[in-house]
């Protein structure tokens, strides 16, 4: 019998290869989704119903894009507190744009189209993240406080912009070429929300990019361990600056869609809203210290806040209590995931266990 097969067997919950626990531990937040379409169904005749899900999916499309930005963030080992402000920012900047740019030395308004605000307001975001990036990878600024500081600026910019006030009806005119705005938060295609099809899109391209690419092993190995993967020629500095600026994209086009489905942007839109986003990417197994993590858990994970949050509002429960709920969901998870990761066997000295590759945890 070789060691490999001996620890195996050791393993509580193992029976003939079949780990019960780390599958419960591994699909926690599947368990958890179905536990809560299941509780509030049966609490709420209006909760089960297609028309419903429809409308939380699209209030989880906020969600999830921050989340996806912020899970490859986290996959290096990092954290971006910024994610919020810079949805905030990107949203007031798109109000901006449709409101109208006045020159003042020449006395004309432009007034450009959706499609200028949407590449505007995207190359916005990817600018503030590329600003996180290069102070944490060039001046090794630490990530907390490096994104914490751009957190007060850009919500700071957009206070400045608007002088505290909101940018309503931002619909367009037909007679100035800028209508379309609002066909992003309500319009639907196939009867799906135009914000959740945007969301399916975003997530298949990062599945890709972090599965399918060398950026992703690249992504993973920096998380995994840093040292390491330099001294074995993986760009860390570039790595980082890009997952960071991936992140700032996700915030911008959160920000589009959120102002596209309240049809107005304002300078305190978000707020708070990086603490859900790493709600998510936790509740959806990823490890806060880098190197774990997959798409489909992030989503999950976004999906069980946002189901959870609705259903709380659907059946009546004061705010408050959403507040200590959704927290002790967060603390759950952590918990949880140090479980999980606190379960793998300790390294053999033979290496068997060095053969096992940190993104998948599977043999290469």
């Amino acid at each position: 019998m070789t060691q490999a097969s001996q620890v195996a067997k050791s393993r509580p919950g193992t029976n003939g290869g079949f780990d019960i626990v780390r599958l419960l531990l591994e699909g926690r937040a599947f368990f958890a989704l179905i536990a809560i379409i299941a509780v509030f169904s049966l609490l709420s005749p209006f909760y089960f119903a297609t028309n419903n899900f429809l409308i939380m999916a699209s209030h989880v499309a906020i969600y999830g894009l921050l989340a996806i930005g912020m899970m490859i963030v986290i996959l290096t080992g990092g954290i971006d507190l910024s994610v919020g402000s810079t949805l905030g920012l990107c949203g007031v900047v798109a109000g901006y744009l449709m409101q109208g740019v006045t020159l003042s030395g020449i006395g004309v308004v432009l007034f450009p189209p959706v499609w200028v605000v949407i590449i505007l307001t995207c190359a916005l975001g990817a600018f503030i993240g590329a600003v996180n990036g290069m102070l944490i990878a060039y001046f090794k600024v630490p990530a907390f406080v490096a994104t914490l500081g751009v957190l007060y600026v850009a919500r700071g910019v957009a206070l400045l912009i608007t002088n505290g006030l909101t940018f309503n009806d931002l619909g367009g005119r037909p007679d100035l070429g800028n209508t379309g705005f609002n066909w992003l938060g309500f319009n639907r295609l196939f009867d799906v929300p135009i914000g959740v099809l945007i969301l399916v899109v975003v997530a298949i391209v990062a599945s890709v990019l972090l599965n399918r690419t060398a950026f992703g092993r690249w992504v993973y190995s920096t998380g995994g361990n840093a040292r390491a993967a330099e001294l074995s020629g993986v760009p860390v500095k570039f790595t980082t600056v890009v997952v960071y600026i991936l992140s700032g994209i996700c915030a911008g086009i959160a920000g589009l869609v959120l102002s596209s489905q309240l049809t107005s942007a304002g300078p305190t839109a978000g707020t708070s809203y990086e603490l859900t986003a790493i709600a998510a990417v936790v509740v959806g197994g990823a490890a806060l210290t880098g190197g774990r993590g997959n798409v489909r858990g992030t989503l999950t994970g976004a999906f069980v806040i946002g189901f959870l949050s609705d259903g709380l509002v659907i059946i009546g429960v004061s705010s408050y209590w959403q507040t200590v709920f959704t927290g002790a969901v967060i603390v759950l998870a952590v918990l949880l995931n140090s479980i999980q990761y606190d379960r793998r066997p300790k390294r053999l000295k033979t290496g068997v266990d060095a053969r096992i590759s940190p993104q998948t945890g599977a043999k290469p």
